[in-house]
């Protein structure tokens, strides 16, 4: 998030604060990517004002509290809504037994989301036989001790991801352990027959799990139920926009916003986008003398207009896009100035 914005994000939380978001019912409803994009992302125009935070949030998909989404699916939201988790966590419990595993446990020390899991957990006579979690960032992972200590009895269950490849992953308390696990590992529940599929790019950890009796994907971060995602290695998460889709599931469980039920047009619009401002740095560099261009000039050009307060964020995404192209070898970076290969090579 840039500095320019901070006064919206506070207005967010002001809102947060009243219980303006709060539906009977249900957790707070609140878009994490879209106001990020609005507020911090150039590609949408940015936002700065108090009004325009509740014009977007009034246009918001409302989530319940728990919703059972097919036989073998059933959504706890995390009821942390935010400017970085949009309505939530989704956490969903998979299975059609008595026992379940757990996709993801949302943030540290949410009372509500803990009491809304009990509840589930009680009124379906089910319990927890083991987590597993998409990837590190703490509105997936901070739950875990509180879910085993509250809703699991203070059991020892198996808790499983792909282990980070640039860090190590914090350590669980009450005599937890993470269980690292490998592409194409296999989790087994009654009714449900989970393969973990590697889709690193949001996170360099990051799990997507393939569920073969429904031909579903939840995608955790990768692809979003509302508005699209932000990424550390943009060209690991082309590819894995590019395994996803190449999957053809009929139905996508994110860990944020609602299910998507049209994968294909959805992915293929997550995928457009970025082909879209792909191509014109390409063409920008393409058009440009031979000594190339710093950031900053194609920032200019490929934004026009921008407003100083999202300058930031467009060097963040122009960089993301030639780190991409240069791991392709379609760019070269000499010195400051970025150029097409076939010029630095004349």
């Amino acid at each position: 998030m840039v500095t320019g914005n901070v006064r919206a994000l506070s207005a967010l939380y002001r809102i947060q604060r009243s219980g303006l978001l709060i539906n009977t019912g249900r957790c707070v409803t609140k878009l994490k990517r879209r106001f990020c994009e609005k507020a911090g992302n150039p590609e949408s125009g940015g936002i700065t004002n108090f009004h325009a935070i509740r014009q977007m949030m009034a246009n918001l998909t409302p989530l319940p509290a728990v919703t059972s989404l097919s036989s073998r699916v059933t959504r706890v939201l995390g009821c942390n809504p935010g400017p970085f988790t949009l309505q939530g966590t989704n956490c969903y419990l998979v299975g059609t037994g008595a026992s379940r595993i757990l996709i993801d446990a949302g943030e540290q020390d949410n009372a509500d989301f803990i009491s809304n899991l009990n509840k589930t957990l009680q009124t379906e006579g089910i319990t927890i036989q083991e987590i597993v979690i998409t990837h590190w960032h703490r509105d997936h992972t901070g739950g875990i001790e509180g879910i085993c200590q509250q809703a699991c009895m203070a059991q020892k269950i198996p808790v499983s991801k792909f282990k980070q490849i640039k860090a190590s992953d914090p350590m669980l308390g009450h005599g937890l352990e993470y269980s690292y696990v490998s592409d194409g590992h296999v989790f087994s529940a009654e009714g449900a027959t989970l393969q973990a599929v590697y889709t690193p790019g949001h996170a360099d950890d990051h799990m997507s799990l393939w569920m073969k009796e429904e031909n579903s994907l939840f995608t955790g971060d990768t692809v979003l139920g509302e508005g699209t995602c932000v990424f550390e290695d943009l060209s690991d998460y082309m590819s894995s926009l590019d395994k996803i889709r190449n999957l053809s599931p009929t139905r996508l469980y994110p860990a944020h916003g609602p299910t998507v039920e049209n994968p294909e047009e959805h992915i293929g619009m997550y995928i457009s986008h970025r082909l879209k401002r792909e191509g014109q740095i390409v063409e920008c560099l393409q058009t440009a003398d031979k000594q190339g261009l710093n950031v900053q000039h194609i920032v200019h050009q490929v934004y026009p207009g921008l407003s100083e307060h999202l300058n930031k964020g467009a060097i963040n995404n122009v960089t993301h896009h030639l780190s991409k192209l240069i791991k392709e070898g379609r760019v070269c970076k000499v010195e400051d100035k970025y150029m097409p290969v076939a010029t630095a090579s004349l």
